[in-house]
């Protein structure tokens, strides 16, 4: 209903015990709170809330311009709304250690199962980009050091992220690794590697659970849960996937609107009525208050509106 049934305290309990099982889990990215109970409804293991898809859905490019509280109140609207755990991109922490620190207990705040923290500059850019500025190990480390003495809740997961394979080598990127985890990283994500072997062979020199970033048009191929579980690879976040399907969709029924004058040639591809209100749970608020649900959701019938 209003919020999920679990508190943000059993969710992250709940990420540590799935995370402990060995299973490979899936973490499509929610951009609203409603596509984080689409997700949960799916079956999947968790919600990722993608920076990136938070500055996109603003209007702004992936380069740092979104400000913590802009962060930690959409991601908190999304992991209120499902009982799965919801790790959120925090960025370079925004700012220096202090403010990584203030990061990570806002997050807690407002109910975040964990986050991760990357070592690029500020500001930053898309992990898939070239031209990547990171910052040297100290600084890394420092940031991955606030992080973990600032969190209350043991629970909470910190991650680091790491984009140094983007500008060296694997084995450099695997030193950054052990570094990260040294200073009390929970978890890794090496961001870009470039081929299966890349990720058995960060499995194999750390014994923290894996991220493997699946987004599309990025340096690393599609490779699917299967393959991923094969070479270790704990998670697995699809983190613009929703995103780029929902505008692709906006895009071509505006195209329809556009060419015939009505919407009609798209509306079998719309979520019914029904299907919305039950998504919604329209009838779990009628169980405080009839006057909320007390009509019949009308069927689509030729000659009839579906809005």
């Amino acid at each position: 209903m209003l919020y999920s049934s679990k508190t943000a305290a059993q969710k992250r309990r709940d990420f540590r015990d799935m995370l402990a099982s060995g299973k490979t889990l899936q973490f499509p990215g929610a951009f609203t709170p409603i596509s984080a109970r689409l997700i949960e409804e799916k079956k999947f293991d968790g919600v990722y809330i993608s920076g990136a898809v938070l500055a996109n859905e603003l209007g702004f490019p992936d380069v740092g311009l979104t400000t913590l509280t802009e962060v930690a109140q959409r991601a908190g609207q999304i992991a209120r709304l499902t009982n799965l755990p919801a790790i959120v991109d925090a960025d370079t922490g925004f700012g220096e250690p202090m403010n990584v620190a203030r990061t990570v207990q806002e997050l807690e705040e407002f109910g975040l199962s964990g986050c991760h923290i990357e070592d690029q500059f500020n500001p930053k850019r898309c992990g898939h980009l070239d031209n990547k500025n990171i910052v040297d190990e100290d600084v890394a480390v420092k940031r991955i050091q606030a992080a973990a003495q600032a969190r209350r809740d043991d629970n909470f997961l910190i991650m680091a992220r790491t984009d140094l394979r983007g500008i060296d080598t694997l084995e450099a990127a695997i030193d950054r690794m052990r570094a990260l985890v040294d200073a009390g990283a929970d978890a890794i994500f090496p961001e870009a590697l470039k081929s299966l072997d890349e990720f058995e062979a960060v499995r194999a020199a750390i014994d923290v659970p894996i991220l493997a970033n699946m987004t599309e048009f990025g340096k690393s191929a599609l490779y699917t849960k299967d393959q991923l579980a094969q070479v270790g690879v704990n998670m697995i976040i699809y983190p613009v996937t929703l995103l780029r399907s929902s505008l692709g969709a906006m895009e071509r029924v505006l195209d329809t609107i556009e060419q015939d004058g009505t919407q009609e040639a798209a509306v079998d591809e719309m979520f019914t009525r029904a299907r919305l209100y039950d998504l919604v749970d329209y009838q779990a608020y009628n169980a405080f208050d009839t006057g909320i649900f007390n009509f019949e959701v009308p069927q689509r019938f030729q000659g009839e509106t579906n809005d």
